[in-house]
């Protein structure tokens, strides 16, 4: 017997995918970037927002040329459809939690100064013992994939410790020893390298942005440096190259080394001595996820495929 109230009612009921491009379109403030976030069209999006602002009969964001604005009622709709999103989220999770594990769909955000250095040498490993895995991979620094992690954009983040990413569980995989590199062109650096035999004027670090500057600038423990530092890299890379050309020193993560950044350059590097002068690389996730053993299993085959 069909309950016609139901039917009415949820006939007036908005549709996850159309929370999901209005919660993209506040995150983003932006038509089309709100669009790309969400795999479609702009016009697609564009569309799905009126029907959704025709369904409940309130206008939920004013649009103007230039600027994107959300109303009052908008703004407070916009949190709630995150809300829902979430629920969402965790239903799915637990329905794969549920199946067998570390299988299905994972979206993992991985930041810069890990991605290009680990993700080769632990990707094939993973493929191999996991081949029901289907691992989405994002690279974006600290600060967005934490941000992602909170909004449900990933489900687990590749991370250097420590870096406060909200309330998270975490599995540390590795230690990653900090390395000061040196042109050559300065002569032989002495064997045992100390924060204090750092010249902050020569100092390169990466923008703000990176985790990895944090680090670095914790590690040396001396104030004037965090003042003094040059902050030009947009990337390790970049500060390599700066440094080949007699530019400055900078610190990079030893695993950047064993994946042959330094390679072709006449770039000599030590290790940093002294305390907190290595970063931990962990793999964290959302507190009270349903999901907490898929990852935990995940830990544990990058912490296997590290070594």
């Amino acid at each position: 017997m069909i309950d016609w109230d139901d039917v009415v009612s949820s006939t007036y009921l908005p549709t996850l995918k159309q929370l999901q491009y209005l919660v993209a379109l506040h995150d983003y403030g932006h038509f089309g970037r709100a669009a790309d976030a969400c795999f479609v069209t702009q016009s697609t999006l564009s569309a799905g927002l009126r029907e959704l602002e025709s369904l409940i009969g309130i206008t939920l964001v004013e649009r103007t040329r230039r600027v994107v604005r959300f109303t009052p009622t908008g703004e407070k709709i916009a949190e709630k459809a995150r809300r829902v999103l979430r629920e969402a989220e965790e239903l799915a999770d637990l329905a794969r939690a549920a199946g067998k594990p570390l299988s299905g769909e994972m979206r993992m955000s991985v930041i810069p100064t890990i991605a290009p250095f680990l993700l080769p040498r632990i990707l094939p490993h993973i493929r191999k013992e996991r081949p029901e895995l289907k691992l989405y991979l994002r690279e974006e620094p600290s600060a967005a994939a934490c941000e992602s992690l909170s909004r449900g954009g990933a489900d687990c983040v590749l991370l250097a410790l420590p870096y406060a990413c909200g309330d998270v569980d975490c599995e540390v995989l590795l230690e990653d020893q900090l390395m000061v590199a040196f042109p050559q062109e300065d002569g032989a650096p002495p064997e045992h390298v100390t924060a204090d035999l750092i010249d902050p004027e020569k100092l390169l670090l990466l923008e703000d942005g990176h985790c990895l500057r944090d680090h670095a600038l914790a590690a040396c423990n001396r104030p004037e440096l965090r003042a003094h530092a040059t902050m030009l890299g947009t990337s390790l890379h970049t500060l390599v190259q700066m440094v080949d050309n007699g530019l400055g020193v900078t610190m990079l993560p030893e695993m950047a080394l064993d994946a042959g950044i330094l390679d072709h350059t006449r770039i000599v590097a030590r290790p940093l001595e002294g305390e907190h002068t290595a970063r931990e690389i962990a793999l964290i996730w959302r507190r009270n996820s349903p999901r907490e053993k898929d990852f935990r299993l995940l830990a544990d085959l990058l912490r296997s495929a590290a070594r």
